[in-house]
């Protein structure tokens, strides 16, 4: 068997009668969607929705901010707007989505230029892997809270690893068979996932109740909501730290919406949700994850429980594990369980999976991409990330300083700049025919307002993650209050120096539009071959009579 055999087999599968090429800008995973592949309707999305805001991560924001020092009501206000600026966000992202049918990965390359796309694309590989890192330590974590139910011993099971590593021997077991049960996961298409959806929605929502049937009555619940003061020294910065902290968690996901909503049957079937179910979901849980929070202190005594993988566990020991105790926390577990898998296919496996195609488009697609974030994201060790509850927020915003600058040259570009016109075609073309070649495949534009929108915001992430409890120094206080404006400032700052310099510098191409001439219409459209620059010219003709076939 030859090499060039052997690279022939490593290819990324095609469709059966495929009419595309596997290239250096294309595969199955990044042409544009299909009209047979385009599943996705109103309640598909609002399914996607539930389960992107009802989970650990939504839970684990609105608690955590009791520990920040925020009241259990000013926690509810900064997740209630952390959450509508969340659908507002998702709407403007994923628009290109629902009407090109094309995901984040290949919309960057309008943006920041056939080569410079890289650099988004690398960015948001990074954050998904630590992301991914955390949602699948909580997953093992959840497991083996479940685990300890049905076998108590294991939940004390002696830690054999060091203290300084903050992994104990039974989350890491947890962890592995949890790892197992995602990786079967990654196999189904991502215009299947609909009923999975529901069931791990109902699974966790099972769950949250639960707690708050255990924990709280209705004179507790007014209490807690209304009577407990905050502890924060400046409640108006920690209010604001609180929404980048929403903001930031949840970037990574609107920023890369198109990469679901290109599943749409219509092109506003994703905005109800969005606009609702997004903002709702997220409220809710947290909301739920504050109540329980609070009350669990008063039922259980001690400290703050920010997560709700370690309530379980204080439930069972306070319980002494009696046999109802351990039922309800098995049955609670495998609501975590389930979240977890969810929300990690979801929001983890697929948008990685098709950033890390687009490095790689000939030989790496969504399922592959997911395979490598996982061991990525193992590697990073996401347990020293969550070893506190302020080093945790301090994670989720310090994501905005990057997410944000990012978030605003995209809204920029396409919703001002190019007022949502696209040559489609020209996104797979890999040299200076394109009208998105710019400058030897770079768009200088993004890069210089990217450098100049996430600078300021720098030093305020460095003080914040590095400050102690005993650190007085007031010297970087005005950048850690900047700092607590990550998303806000950093989006608003791109997006109005990407417009302005692109008024200044105005690039080629503005107002032009085609289709992508090699993607098989489901109506029927005619195969243009294996597309190069060369070819533009005498395709012009097929290229308007497909725009009405695929559109």
């Amino acid at each position: 068997m030859g090499w060039s055999t052997v690279k022939q087999r490593l290819e990324c599968p095609k469709d059966k009668d495929a009419r595309y090429d596997n290239t250096s800008w294309c595969n199955r995973d990044l042409i544009p969607i299909p009209l047979d592949r385009r599943t996705y309707g109103i309640w598909s999305y609002v399914g996607y929705w539930t389960v992107s805001g009802s989970n650990i991560s939504a839970w684990s924001i609105g608690s955590t901010l009791l520990a920040f020092g925020l009241s259990p009501q000013q926690a509810i206000g900064v997740v209630v707007l952390g959450g509508l600026l969340t659908g507002v966000l998702a709407v403007a992202c994923g628009w290109m989505g629902a009407n090109h049918h094309i995901g984040f990965t290949v919309s960057s390359r309008f943006s920041w230029g056939m080569r410079g796309s890289y650099f988004p694309v690398l960015l948001r590989v990074f954050l998904a892997c630590i992301w991914f890192g955390i949602q699948a330590f909580w997953g093992g974590q959840a497991t083996r809270v479940a685990i300890g139910a049905l076998i108590p011993g294991f939940a004390h099971m002696p830690n054999s690893f060091s203290p300084s590593s903050h992994l104990q021997t039974n989350d890491f077991i947890g962890l592995v068979i949890w790892l197992s049960l995602f990786v079967p996961g990654i196999l189904i298409k991502p215009e299947r996932l609909q009923i999975p959806f529901v069931i791990c929605f109902f699974l966790f929502c099972s769950c949250c109740v639960g707690l708050l049937i255990w924990c709280a009555t209705p004179t507790l619940i007014i209490r807690l909501l209304f009577h407990q003061p905050a502890m924060a020294p400046n409640v108006g910065w920690a209010f604001m730290f609180g929404i980048t902290s929403v903001l930031g968690a949840w970037g990574g996901g609107t920023i890369g919406q198109s990469d679901w909503t290109r599943y749409a049957k219509t092109r506003h079937s994703p905005t109800p949700s969005q606009l609702i179910a997004s903002p709702v979901t997220i409220s809710v849980t947290a909301v739920l994850g504050i109540i329980v929070t609070s009350a669990a202190v008063d039922v259980l005594g001690g400290g703050i429980i920010w997560n709700p993988i370690m309530l379980l566990a204080a439930i069972q020991d306070y319980y002494e594990s009696s046999s109802a105790a351990r039922a309800g926390v098995f049955f609670a577990g495998l609501g975590l369980v389930a979240s977890q898998l969810s929300i990690s296919v979801v929001l983890n496996s697929i948008s990685c999976g098709m950033d890390m195609a687009g490095l790689w488009p000939k030989y790496i697609n969504i399922r592959r991409g997911a395979y490598i974030m996982a061991i990525i994201g193992i590697a990073i060790q996401p347990w020293q990330l969550l070893s506190t509850a302020t080093k945790f927020l301090s994670v989720m915003g310090g994501f905005g300083v990057f997410l944000a600058p990012a978030t605003g040259i995209l809204l920029a570009d396409y919703h001002l700049v190019r007022r949502h016109k696209l040559k489609i075609s020209h996104l797979y073309i890999g040299d200076s025919a394109s009208i998105y070649w710019f400058d030897h495949g770079f768009n200088w534009r993004s890069f210089l307002t990217f450098g100049m929108a996430s600078w300021p915001l720098l030093p305020g992430l460095v003080a914040t993650v590095n400050k102690t409890k005993d650190d007085t120094d007031e010297r970087y206080d005005g950048w850690v209050r900047l700092y607590n404006l990550t998303f806000l400032v950093g989006l608003v700052m791109a997006f109005v120096l990407f417009y302005t310099l692109n008024l200044l510098f105005p690039v080629r191409g503005l107002g032009e539009e085609s289709p992508f001439l090699d993607s098989i219409s489901a109506s029927g459209g005619q195969s243009q071959g294996s597309l190069t620059g060369a070819d533009l010219e005498s395709d012009k003709i097929q290229a308007e009579v497909s725009v009405s076939q695929q559109y």
